[in-house]
């Protein structure tokens, strides 16, 4: 048998990469039982898998799943409690975000930040599409640079069509295994386009009426770059990372309200309504941004949302 990485996944082939050898179709053999959360997939993007080659056919089966290091999932397309693993063992998640065409809300942005804290995942944010912003979404753009570098996440500012700061989201993404997160139409493909040109991401236009975009990737893929590492493009993220985390647990996926809630009146405070909370308390006198606290409360209460 041979070991490889899953590199690409359309629901019942997957192409397994060893070493700078061609990549293998491969099948899964029979029935994976996977006891951390059911699962559509049980092979997902980025798994390192052993697998065995048919010397007639040249395609292969994959006979072992190696342990994951971690993994973040989304809702099944169904309306059942299954995920569906968008990749594993990712090194970070760049969450690609715009204040503007289309508009990337902070509760979407916190969604994903938590998902990637309750997963163990580094995250980087990047606010794309800066060569468009007016004054007033500078402004806007000032603050959430602030908020997010306060608590400890790094922010960068790009322009995917005119080459503004490129050089250090290359060096973000060199040697690492990177996820790319975000809305369809904030520039994602375009940004590693413009990084890795060889890539050709398929891009998408922007809706004028809605300015939204439309997705264009229907499955994930790991992508190598040239210059070390690899990038992983996901097939849209509603119903991203969270909805099967137990309310209890979400504060302590908001880094700033998990440092805070040991000094709360009530061990099982959920920072709604109990008094003596300590979360609101520093939400008042502006220790916490307001619009994480209200992500935080947004996302209890509508657990099972798609966010925008």
């Amino acid at each position: 048998m041979k070991e490889g990485v899953v590199i690409k996944s359309t629901g019942s082939w997957y192409n397994v990469q060893t070493n700078d050898e061609a990549p293998v179709s491969c099948k899964i053999k029979g029935k994976f039982r996977l006891d951390e959360l059911k699962s559509t997939n049980p092979v997902a993007v980025g798994d390192r898998v052993m697998y065995s080659v048919d010397q007639s056919t040249g395609t292969g089966v994959i006979e072992k799943i190696g342990e994951r290091r971690n993994f973040i999932v989304r809702r099944a397309s169904n309306l059942s409690r299954q995920t569906q693993i968008l990749a594993a063992n990712i090194d970070q998640a760049i969450i690609v975000a715009t204040i503007n065409y289309p508009v990337t809300t902070p509760v979407f942005i916190d969604r994903l930040l938590a998902s990637t804290e309750a997963y163990d995942i580094p995250a980087t944010i990047i606010f794309n599409k800066v060569d468009r912003y007016d004054h007033f979404h500078k402004d806007q753009l000032a603050e959430f640079q602030e908020i997010y570098e306060k608590i400890g996440y790094n922010v960068l500012t790009t322009s995917a069509k005119h080459d503004e700061d490129l050089e250090c989201v290359k060096d973000l993404l060199k040697g690492k295994v990177s996820l790319l997160a975000g809305h369809s139409g904030v520039g994602k493909s375009t940004l590693v386009n413009r990084v890795e040109p060889s890539l050709n991401l398929k891009t998408g236009r922007i809706s004028e009426r809605h300015h939204t975009g439309r997705h264009t990737t229907t499955f994930a893929e790991m992508h190598p770059l040239s210059f070390g590492g690899y990038i992983i493009d996901t097939p849209g993220i509603r119903g991203f990372g969270l909805f099967n985390i137990e309310k209890e647990e979400l504060a302590h996926y908001f880094r700033e309200i998990f440092k805070v809630a040991p000094g709360c009146r009530y061990y099982n405070c959920t920072h709604l309504h109990e008094p003596g909370c300590a979360v609101k308390e520093a939400v008042e006198n502006g220790e916490i941004a307001a619009s994480r606290y209200n992500s935080y409360v947004s996302i209890y209460l509508n657990r099972d949302e798609k966010y925008r």
